[in-house]
């Protein structure tokens, strides 16, 4: 491992100019064609085979040392956010509107340089496919990756991904085993009634009305109808109703955001919803629409896997900087898709620093920490030494 590190630690340079070039030019969803074009080229440059395409911006580059049987998938996001940064860094975006406040262009960086000491050194027997995967903060990418094929074209016995989370100790590793990030649901509610002059209330059904209610009755699903044991979350994070003050309005929308770590809580949750709104409108003399826009499941990390991924930690760094039993997150990652598809896997935390004044992801101010890349790649290279003997 003191071999790999000092690799990297060698080489570092080149790669945090890589990650502030991304973040220069950050692309979202779908979109990520100068990332992926940048990603492609240095992995063929250094002799990986590179499929190009999958979930139109996506990646999978392929390594093959020796006769091993055994095969590896480590995977990355790409894609940056819709929203206008204010670091003031250096290397602030350069596109209005979209930003790398997430920190994937931190995570390409990091397999990247994992990749490039994997190709020169070659000490490992097996094959390696590192994904590249684009729209992550879609919660779809991952999703989209599967139904393109992605482990029928490129099957991993068991599959690995890191996250930068800030407010932990920079270069610790964080791991759970089970369900370690909820699922993720978003919901509209058309609220339909009857408009009207808002002087004339009797012969309306006012909408905007029906909707406060609706949006009162799904506080009870957390507090009444899921146990205080499993945590849950259902948030009405936008009401659209008229422009006027003197017209009652025909129609309102309501937007949910809903959470769970257990499967069989989203079930639940879901079929309250549709209850609860399809009733509250009804006693109005109203009807509403409940209409599920998108969904990613909970990301359950494997045991055995997770112990893998622990040892694989002990090997990197001392054991103060190890945590077993992080607490689980209510933030969502759509590498949940992968592990549902295939199980044999896990999800970690890589601590982004937890000083005073440090921003979160998703926040204006937030910056990648590159102090991670020579420790995360470090840690990746050591997994795929230790995997594929």
């Amino acid at each position: 491992m003191s071999n790999i590190k000092a690799y990297i630690e060698k080489n570092k340079e080149q790669f945090i100019a890589l990650r502030r070039d991304l973040h220069r030019h950050p692309e979202i969803g779908f979109e990520e064609v100068r990332t992926s074009d940048i990603v492609a080229e240095k992995l063929l440059s250094w002799g990986y085979q590179v499929d190009r395409g999958m979930a139109t911006t996506g990646i999978v580059a392929t390594l093959t040392v020796g006769d091993g049987k055994k095969t590896l998938g480590l995977r990355s996001d790409l894609d940056a956010l819709p929203m206008q940064e204010n670091s003031g860094k250096e290397w602030q975006s350069c596109h209005e509107g979209k930003f790398h406040g997430c920190g994937h262009d931190g995570h390409t960086a990091i397999l990247l340089c994992a990749a490039e000491y994997l190709a020169k050194t070659r000490n490992f027997n097996g094959t390696l496919h590192l994904i590249f995967q684009p729209a992550e903060e879609l919660l779809y990418g991952g999703k989209k990756m599967l139904e393109d094929g992605l482990f029928e074209k490129f099957p991993c016995d068991h599959i690995f991904a890191l996250h930068n989370m800030p407010g932990m100790k920079t270069g610790s590793f964080h791991f759970r085993k089970g369900p370690m990030m909820a699922s993720s649901d978003t919901i509209h509610i058309e609220v339909n009634g009857v408009g009207g002059h808002g002087a004339l209330p009797e012969y309306t059904i006012d909408a905007t009305v029906v909707a406060c209610h609706i949006v009162l009755a799904l506080q009870t699903i957390v507090s009444r109808n899921v146990t205080p044991f499993q945590p849950a979350v259902v948030t009405v994070g936008s009401i659209q109703s008229g422009a006027a003050p003197n017209i009652i309005n025909a129609k309102a929308l309501l937007k949910l955001s809903i959470r769970t770590l257990d499967p069989q809580v989203r079930h639940q949750i879901l079929q309250r919803v549709t209850e609860i709104a399809t009733a509250q409108a009804q006693s109005f003399g109203a009807s509403a629409d409940v209409i599920h826009i998108n969904g990613s499941p909970v990301l359950i990390n494997d045991a055995d896997a997770t112990e893998f991924a622990i040892s694989v930690a002990r090997q990197c760094v001392d054991e103060s900087m190890i945590n077993t039993d992080t607490a689980p997150v209510m933030g969502s990652e759509d590498f949940a898709f992968m592990l549902e598809e295939n199980p044999n896997g896990s999800y970690l935390l890589v601590g982004a620093g937890d000083q005073p004044g440090g921003c979160m992801v998703h926040n204006p101010g937030y910056d990648f920490n590159d102090e991670l890349i020579v420790p995360a790649a470090t840690y990746w290279c050591t997994l795929v030494e230790n995997y594929l003997k």
